[in-house]
């Protein structure tokens, strides 16, 4: 999804005459990026997906247990809908969305990438890509909580709340649910013509893309999945240590702020080299300059030993994604 979404560009009927910047890409298809993105970005996040666990207490308005801030808009949502509903909105952390938007952001960033100059990036591209955030880490969390279930109602006491581990949905009902969200993921790929499904498998190995586009854009996707996972492991560093699980948080212990430092410049140095590779003007920099002001104080200001404090941060990684989109 980092370069060859261009080829919506070239399709005749939306986009006959219209020029083009960036990597050059043969003419494929309004879909051809989507592809990409369904089957590129579920590898490159596998965090975002099903790894993150984000807002493990039941919902409610304003702070949760341990001060955590919940979301309100989607709690609330969580909290009308009807009660049987309500457990499997939060098995899908609908009631805490940061797992989707982490997904679905730097997909956003490709888009936009992809967009004629002047232009907003194409809807329908955006509301694809939206509904495949939505669907695929909610699959990765019903997975997550079914095969984590006994960890997370003995041995972690922040996930024991969990709708499989607190034995509100059954691990048959977990199954049956996840089959649901598959056959709709399936749907939303199917949306595409078979050249794009196709060309989105083929472009795993690269060879579909522009590595001067999709290499630094890879790169910095992966170093803003290390900082912001970093920052949220360290919620669940003594349980992890107590169990025996490995994380960054506990390979950079207290040298976490330097370590999150380097990714940092690491992420931006690929930004901007992207911006060189495709011409970008100054709205492009000026964005990240202010994405590297906000990891900076971010970074500054974190306090590894207080979770809520991790919380905290690990959601505000929100705003960096819109930032560059």
């Amino acid at each position: 999804n980092f370069s060859i979404i261009k080829n919506d560009r070239r399709s005749p009927e939306r986009h006959a005459g219209r020029g083009r910047r960036g990597a050059r890409a043969a003419p494929t298809g309004r879909d051809s990026g989507v592809a990409v993105g369904l089957a590129r970005r579920s590898l490159t996040l596998p965090h975002a997906a099903s790894g993150l666990h984000a807002g493990d207490w039941r919902p409610s308005a304003g702070r949760g247990p341990l001060g955590r801030r919940t979301s309100l808009p989607a709690a609330a949502i969580v909290n009308s809908s009807p009660r049987p509903l309500q457990s499997y909105l939060r098995l899908i952390r609908l009631d805490k969305p940061i797992g989707t938007w982490l997904l679905y952001l730097p997909c956003t960033w490709s888009i936009g990438l992809a967009a004629e100059p002047g232009c907003f990036p194409d809807w329908y591209m955006l509301s694809l890509f939206g509904t495949g955030a939505l669907l695929m880490p909610g699959a990765g969390c019903t997975i997550n909580d079914k095969w984590d279930q006994d960890y997370d109602k003995k041995k972690v006491t922040r996930t024991a709340n969990r709708p499989v581990a607190a034995g509100d949905i059954s691990t048959f009902q977990s199954f049956v649910f996840l089959g649901g969200q598959l056959t709709l993921a399936l749907r939303v790929l199917l949306c595409l013509n078979y050249y794009s499904i196709a060309l989105g498998a083929a472009s795993l190995l690269l060879g579909s893309c522009d590595p001067s586009v999709c290499l630094p854009l890879y790169f910095s996707g992966i170093m803003w999945t290390v900082i912001y996972d970093t920052i949220y492991a360290h919620q669940d560093k003594r349980d992890d240590a107590r169990i025996g699980f490995k994380s960054t948080a506990l390979l950079f212990r207290e040298d976490t702020k330097q370590w999150l430092s380097g990714f940092t410049v690491a992420m931006l140095g690929a930004l901007s080299l992207l911006g060189v590779n495709i011409g970008q003007t100054v709205p492009y920099y000026t964005a990240v300059v202010v994405v590297g002001a906000h990891l900076a104080h971010q970074s500054y200001i974190l306090d590894i030993h207080r979770p809520a404090d991790c919380w905290d941060k690990f959601t505000s990684n929100r705003t960096i994604g819109l930032i560059i989109f």
